[in-house]
């Protein structure tokens, strides 16, 4: 198991509170530092995780702060803004040819529809609308009658 460094300390606690995976940061502190860690030894960075029980009070702070900061910006990221995704959407298929217009006008539909959102109500109205009702119908016949 490799020493890991403070800067390195300091770099997984930040990339494992912006949600980065055990595998991402272990990859990238591997081509960043050159140290091969494990993903068990950067799960210890992590507060959320069993295996940082005896984590030292500053990386748990570090780690809060951190994942604190990072919800609050990601309102400010463009692409996270639904009119972002679809203006996006709207140049990309003033510029797309023929076969991919049909690609791009489904994804605008399915941002419009609230395809992606988990806001119960709205979708679930619309979809029990347009369904409709199916009848099934059984009927049981006397053990040992012939199939028909």
């Amino acid at each position: 198991m490799a020493t890991l460094s403070p800067e390195i300390k300091t770099f997984t606690a930040r990339a494992l509170a912006c949600f980065d995976s055990l595998s991402q940061v272990a990859e990238v502190v591997k081509v960043n530092f050159g140290v091969t860690v494990s993903r068990q030894q950067v799960e210890i960075r992590a507060p959320t995780k069993r295996s940082s029980k005896g984590l030292a009070k500053r990386w748990v702070t570090l780690f809060e702060d951190t994942r604190a900061s990072f919800r609050e910006t990601m309102v400010e990221v463009p692409v996270a803004n639904r009119a972002y995704r679809l203006h996006a959407l709207g140049r990309m298929l003033e510029e797309a040819e023929r076969r991919d217009i049909l690609k791009l006008l489904e994804q605008a539909a399915k941002e419009c529809g609230d395809i992606y959102s988990s806001r119960p109500g709205k979708a679930d109205d619309r979809a029990s609308k347009l369904a409709a009702p199916v009848r099934f119908e059984f009927v049981l016949a006397p053990l040992g009658a012939p199939r028909q």
